[in-house]
């Protein structure tokens, strides 16, 4: 059987960070399976071959220990040695597969609810690409007699092929930072880390305390919580403003269940957007070229801070694509960020004395806190100043949820097509009485709409979950939520 047939029968399929589906479609010979695609382009490729190690770590859902251990088992199956890096934020299950060159696999369906799970795969040298999903997909694998029921279930317990936890992916991940940031550099600063079940929580409290911060842990859940960077759910914008109103902290910080993406609140108990983080972030580093997907805040260019930014389609692939062509064109320092807050270091950083810190060209959440947190205390200005200090331009975004993709996009093309009067026409029919005429149109991925006013509305159907998501853009927070709201209201009728 080849792995795209198994996409179409099984209903898992890739979206714009590995593979994601239904968790009970994904039974353990589905997983086995796509592990086996993997390992076997790999070897294909030549940058894997049996006998060699494989990298294995996972979130707190309910299904990710089963996964892992059918990964795990298809890794001995297929002649590799499965190293269990346990329960830790995907940059870190990277970054031990970068510095070691061996592949890793990540467990996790990173912001989305618990009934759905997902596999992130990475080669030996960063983050699969469009081009390696289709070489994935292309893969023939056999299904193995007597191991699995009628239902894709183990017949056997499985449990012996996952090895003892091996903590030093996460250890490598915490001293990454601990080295390169100056002692004590967040010293005064009162910190509330929002831990609810992100795998980010421990290494969270580890590197901010580690660099004098003092340190409360808040909300930790034993149950897992879908928690969005990129539409923060109402209760967690609530329990931010409740917690800052205390008075005990300069900033909180959190991240989504796979601990890829951070949350930054100012001393206000207001979520940064991510957009805005990746800004802040990319010039406290002092970073010359960016790559950012077309969905991301028009500040980046405004705010004058950089030397190129690169508009690519939405999407960590795309993003990693997109720096590299930055780095082909001589920029000595390329980063990338996204919209949900995701920030991928290209070009490894030196600091005054000597430091360095290496690229890690996938997203990560503990480098944009620790960042911005370090440029309030080096700028001697509370968090929210340092938004302020940006051109006025605000971003919104949230989804329909339960919108299967096909209708997504049978929504958006009938606002398409091809010629660029209907299109206006069609598109001021639907929102031309609350957004005004229409000035340009992209559609690098999904619909952006620029109107006369300059405000931006951008429309896309995920690319991991059957939802329609919409971003606005406007010159007040306000008014871009309130786009936000009246598109989607207009298209779920």
């Amino acid at each position: 059987m080849h792995i795209g047939d198994l996409m179409a029968e099984s209903g898992v399929g890739f979206g714009t960070s590995g593979a994601r589906g239904l968790a009970d479609r994904m039974t353990d010979w589905v997983c086995y399976a796509y592990t086996l695609g993997f390992l076997s382009y790999l070897e294909q490729i030549e940058v894997w071959s049996p006998g060699s190690d494989v990298g294995l770590g996972g979130d707190l859902r309910p299904s990710t220990p089963r996964i892992m251990t059918a990964c795990a088992r298809a890794v001995r199956d297929k002649g590799g040695r499965p190293i269990d890096l346990g329960f830790i934020p995907s940059p870190a299950v990277a970054a031990y597969g970068f510095e070691r060159s061996i592949p890793t696999l990540m467990v996790t369906g990173s912001h989305i609810p618990d009934d759905r799970n997902g596999i992130k795969f990475n080669l030996p040298t960063g983050e699969i690409l469009k081009p390696d999903e289709a070489g994935i997909r292309a893969q023939s694998i056999v299904r193995p007699e007597g191991l699995f029921d009628a239902g894709g279930a183990f017949i056997q317990d499985q449990s012996e092929v996952r090895p003892a936890s091996d903590d030093s992916a996460l250890d490598a991940y915490v001293e990454r930072y601990l080295d390169f940031f100056p002692r004590d550099c967040l010293k005064g600063l009162r910190i509330g880390v929002y831990e609810h079940s992100s795998v980010a929580r421990e290494p969270y409290v580890a590197v901010l305390s580690g660099l004098g911060a003092e340190v409360t842990r808040l909300g930790r859940s034993e149950v897992f919580v879908p928690v969005d960077t990129e539409a923060v759910r109402p209760e967690d914008q609530a329990l931010a403003r409740e917690w800052a109103a205390s008075g005990r902290f300069d900033a909180l910080v959190s991240a989504d269940g796979d601990g890829d993406r951070p949350l930054i609140a100012d001393e206000r108990g207001q979520w940064l957007r991510g957009d805005v983080a990746g800004v802040l972030c990319a010039r406290r580093l002092g970073i010359q070229a960016l790559a950012t997907p077309v969905s991301s805040n028009t500040v980046v260019e405004r705010c004058n801070a950089f030397q190129a930014v690169r508009r690519t389609r939405i999407g960590s692939p795309f993003v990693i694509e997109g720096m590299q062509h930055l780095i082909d064109e001589g920029f000595e320092s390329v980063a990338g960020y996204e919209a949900n807050g995701g920030f991928l270091l290209a070009s490894a950083l030196r600091n005054a004395d000597g430091g360095v810190l290496r690229a890690l060209p996938t997203r990560d959440a503990v480098l944009v806190a620790v960042a911005i947190l370090l440029d309030a205390v080096e700028r001697d200005r509370p968090v929210s100043a340092l938004a302020a200090d940006l051109p006025p331009r605000f971003t919104h975004s949230d989804r329909l949820k339960n919108v299967p993709t096909e209708i997504s996009r049978a929504r958006l093309a009938a606002l398409r097509t091809g010629r660029l009067q209907h299109d206006k026409a069609a598109i001021e029919a639907e929102f031309g009485a609350a957004f005004g005429p229409v000035a340009t149109l992209d559609d690098t991925d999904g619909l952006r709409i620029t109107f006369d006013s300059g405000e931006i509305l951008h429309l896309r159907p995920s690319g991991n979950a059957p939802e329609l998501r919409a971003y606005a853009e406007a010159d007040s927070a306000e008014r871009a939520e309130a786009m936000t709201r009246i598109a989607l209201d207009t298209l779920a009728v």
